[in-house]
This record gives structure tokens, C-alpha cells and sequence, in this order.
């Protein structure tokens, strides 16, 4: 029987701490992020243990726990409700935040089989990797994508949205339907700046709605009115990246007030001067600075694609899967949120969609060497779909990884679906999604292209087809079926 959300949450939160270590809660398409004050009270194997639980990344004191699309949204909410109980509740004993069972290991563990757990397993690697690559850079990537990672539902919705009009307009049905869909698809994304803000102020320890404030200059119409380095202003200027930068220098003036503003005139002043100081430099320094970069993103994924599209495509196809066993895969939010703003559509997405489709070809091959190996298969059935849908954390966690090779050859398989659809590219037939979020077969409703979405759509089910094949071909040729480190290597027959 299906495990309910409620019982996956009661069954994390002692795991991961108690109440008293959890210092925030979100979650993304598959994963239940969790900021923890002490990341060595995580019982890291049992959490993998939890029925219903994908993976689990584990960096000093940012966990994030793979849960699965839809199942995640419940057991996050499951997750908050139980927290706010428990810190309205009496407290606990000393000593009891955290159950009997095992000592945290990244080694790998044995199911009650006696058989080495290949999801444990790669869980172990992914968390040992991770600790050895915590460093600051990557960290800062983290939290920028923690600024994102809530806006992706209405980014898909509204990218849905923005698509199904499109076909309307060009069929010429519903006149009368159109312009309110046109209207509820395009309104967040005209003001995703303010959220943008409001988010980053929330992240890095700020005022949200001081950020968002900051940020809504950005998209002002009255800046219109400003001229800056000779040049009049636009409102829009700088999309995204201006007013995360905006925000991000209303937290620094707010933080500098706090410390410096007696008690009695905090309420008035440091709200004042964080607006003030942080409105005028991004009126007369960060929006223009912003722009200049935003601009030269939208120039150098066309040029990159146009002139160099096989080769792109391979590179970004074939370093995806590394990307998202790191969790960094997020960070690139901000480029895809800019080329949607300035272009109506990202074309980085698709090529990165790739590397699922090495992923699922990479599976079938084990599934296909592996014919008397129940638990692996059993794994490969039951994250299969999920991997159709572009959700790669089940079979990266749960098959590739912990078998190494397999790994390996998904991102050849990645590499070659990627260089497919960047060939397209330098033909002049450039492939991109409305919005971001999903990939694999998902991706298909928010295809377009500067040709259309139908040839969109042609070139990126070549592009699985590739993915599919040469993953498949290279896992099946390579793979012998033996377990890194297994006493008792599996050999197909």
C-alpha cells in the first residue's frame, strides 16, 4: 500500500533533527528542502531508508530530500504542519530529537536481504561527492536557486497557458477567448521581478517585502522617465538579474541600518534608507549593469547554438546529469527565467532535457542485462516513468550512480541527444520551451521555436530517440552487469 504524505513526514522529522534543527522548509519539482541548524544530527541512512524517499543530498546544513513530482507538494505541507505543532507543543527530552538505528554513513548499507542496497548506495556516493564540492561558489548557487525554485509552478502554468493561446491566435479560434488568456498568462511574468525580489530578500536574510519593493522599480513604467549613463531607461531593463541584484542590496543597506539605527527609530528609518539607497542605485547603476548582461546572455545563446550547435549541444547534454546529482542543476533558473523574458522562450532547456533521455536509455539496458536481478528491475520498473516525465533523481539515485558505469554512458547518451538538437540549430531551426520546469515527454506542451512549435516539437522527439538509442547501445555494449565493490558481481545472461 501506498505510503500517505503524513506518515513520510512523521517519519522524517525525527530523522532529520527534530523541530529544533529544521530552520526552513521548501520544496522544488522532486525534492523537500530542508535548511537544518546542525547537519550532523541528520540520520542520513535512515532518511534514505523512509519509504517514499527518492534520495537524498546532504550539504552541511542544507538537505534535500527526493521525494517525487506531486508526492513532494503533500509531504511538504504534511512536513510544516507538523513542525508548527511541534513548536507549540511541550519539550522534548534532551536526547531524543533523534531515534536508535544506525550511525550516519555514506558508505552504502545492506537491505534485510543481506544484499548490497543500490539506493543506499548511491545516495552514499552523491552525499560523499557533495561534501568534497561544498564550496562557497556552489553554495551561493544554491541559495540563488532557492530564490527561483518557488516560481516554477506559475512559470509552468502560465508557459501552458501561453502556449495553448498561441495555437488558438493561429488557428484563428475563440477570438473572443484569447486576449483573457493572453492577459492571465503574461501578468506574472510581467511582474516576476517583484517575486524575484521578494524571494531574494527572504533567502539571504532580509525584509521580503523591502526586496520586492526594491525590485518593482525594475518594472516601474515611470523609469521610463530616468536617464542613466546618457541613456533612458526601459522599464523591464535588466529583467531578473536587476532586481535580484536590487534585492540583494536592499538585504546589504538593511543589515547595515539594523546595526547602526537606534531601537526607537528603527520602525521609520531603516525601511526608508534601504529603499532609498538600494532605489537609487539601481535606478542609476544596477538596471543599465543588468541589462548589459541579460543582453549578452540572449546574444550568446543564440551565437553559441548558431555557430556551434552539434558541439553545444553535446556539452550541455552530456554534463546535465552531474549537474542535477549535485542539486545545482537550479542555478541555471535565472539564464532560462532571462531568455523567456527577452525571447519568449529558452533554448538551453531543451538540449539539457537530453541528458534524461540518456538516463532512460541507460536504464532499459541494465533492466535488459540484468534478467535475474529482482530488486534492481523492480527499481528500473517503478522510477521508469517518472524518467519519461524528466525526472531523473529516481534512476540517477536508485540505478546509474551506484553501478558507476551506467552512469557514465547515460551521459553519453545525454551528450548525443543534445548534439541532435543542436545541429537543428546551426541549420537555422532553433528548438525552446515557454517556460521551465519539466522535460521529457512533459516538455512537449511548452515547445516553440522560431519556425513553429510542430517542428519544435519534430526535433526534440528526434533528439529523445537519440538520447534513447545511444544511452541504451553504450550501457548495453560496456555494462557486464557486476556492482562496484559487490562481493557477489551480477553478471547478465
Amino acid at each position: 500500500m501506498q505510503r500517505s504524505p503524513y506518515d513520510t513526514a512523521t517519519a522524517l522529522l525525527p530523522l532529520v533533527g527534530g523541530p529544533a534543527n529544521v530552520t526552513s522548509v521548501a520544496h522544488c519539482m522532486t525534492r523537500l528542502r530542508l535548511g537544518v541548524a546542525d547537519g550532523e544530527r541528520v540520520d542520513t541512512e535512515a532518511v534514505r531508508a523512509v519509504p517514499g524517499v527518492l534520495g537524498l543530498v546532504a550539504d552541511g546544513d542544507t538537505l534535500q530530500v527526493v521525494i517525487g513530482p506531486g508526492a513532494v507538494v503533500a509531504v511538504t505541507a504534511e512536513f510544516e504542519t507538523l513542525l508548527g505543532t511541534a513548536t507549540t507543543t511541550a519539550h522534548r527530552a534532551p536526547g531524543k530529537d533523534r531515534p536508535g538505528g544506525p550511525a550516519p554513513s555514506d558508505s552504502g548499507g545492506l537491505r534485510s536481504d543481506g544484499g548490497v542496497g543500490l539506493a543506499a548506495r548511491g545516495a552514499g556516493l552523491k552525499a560523499a561527492r557533495a561534501r568534497r564540492n561544498a564550496t562557497p561558489l556552489k553554495t551561493a548557487l544554491r541559495r540563488i536557486a532557492d530564490v527561483f525554485v518557488p516560481l516554477i509552478p506559475a512559470l509552468i502554468g502560465c508557459g501552458v497557458l501561453a502556449g495553448f493561446n498561441g495555437l488558438l491566435v493561429n488557428a484563428g479560434w475563440l477570438p473572443w477567448l484569447t486576449p483573457a488568456l493572453a492577459a492571465i498568462a503574461s501578468g506574472f511574468m510581467a511582474l516576476i521581478s517583484v517575486f524575484v525580489g521578494y524571494n531574494t530578500a527572504k533567502v539571504f536574510g532580509g525584509t521580503p517585502v523591502l526586496g520586492g519593493a526594491v525590485a518593482a522599480i525594475v518594472v516601474y513604467p515611470g523609469v521610463a522617465k530616468v536617464t542613466a549613463f546618457g541613456v533612458a531607461l526601459s522599464p523591464g531593463q535588466g529583467g531578473v538579474l536587476g532586481a535580484l541584484a536590487a534585492a540583494l542590496l536592499a538585504v546589504g543597506v538593511e543589515r547595515w541600518c539594523r546595526g547602526r539605527v537606534p531601537d526607537a527609530l528603527d520602525v521609520l528609518l531603516t525601511p526608508t534608507v534601504t529603499v532609498l539607497a538600494a532605489g537609487l542605485a539601481t535606478l542609476y547603476g544596477l538596471m543599465y549593469a543588468a541589462g548589459v548582461v541579460s543582453s549578452a546572455i540572449g546574444t550568446a545563446a543564440n551565437w553559441l547554438l548558431a555557430t556551434t550547435g552539434p558541439l553545444a549541444g553535446l556539452v550541455l547534454g552530456g554534463l546535465f546529469l552531474p549537474l542535477v546529482m549535485l542539486g545545482l542543476h537550479q542555478a541555471l533558473i535565472p539564464i532560462h527565467t532571462t531568455l523567456i523574458q527577452q525571447q519568449g522562450y529558452t533554448v538551453l532547456l531543451p538540449l539539457l532535457a537530453m541528458a534524461g533521455a540518456g538516463q532512460v536509455g541507460a536504464a532499459l539496458a541494465v533492466y535488459a542485462r540484468l534478467r535475474h536481478d529482482t530488486s534492481i528491475r523492480t527499481t528500473i520498473r517503478s522510477a521508469l516513468p517518472a524518467g519519461l516525465l524528466g525526472v531523473g533523481e529516481p534512476l540517477i539515485y536508485g540505478v546509474s550512480l551506484p553501478l558507476g558505469r551506467p552512469f557514465l554512458t547515460a551521459c553519453a547518451g545525454g551528450a548525443a541527444g543534445g548534439a541532435f538538437v543542436g545541429f537543428f540549430a546551426v541549420l537555422g531551426d532553433r528548438v525552446g520551451a515557454t517556460a521551465i520546469g519539466p522535460s521529457g515527454w512533459a516538455l512537449f506542451p511548452l515547445l516553440t521555436g522560431n519556425r513553429g512549435p510542430a517542428l519544435a516539437a519534430a526535433v526534440y522527439a528526434g533528439g529523445l530517440l537519440t538520447g534513447y538509442a545511444v544511452g541504451f547501445l553504450a550501457t548495453y555494449l560496456s555494462f557486464d552487469g557486476s556492482v562496484p565493490n559487490d562481493p557477489s558481481p551480477r553478471r547478465s545472461t
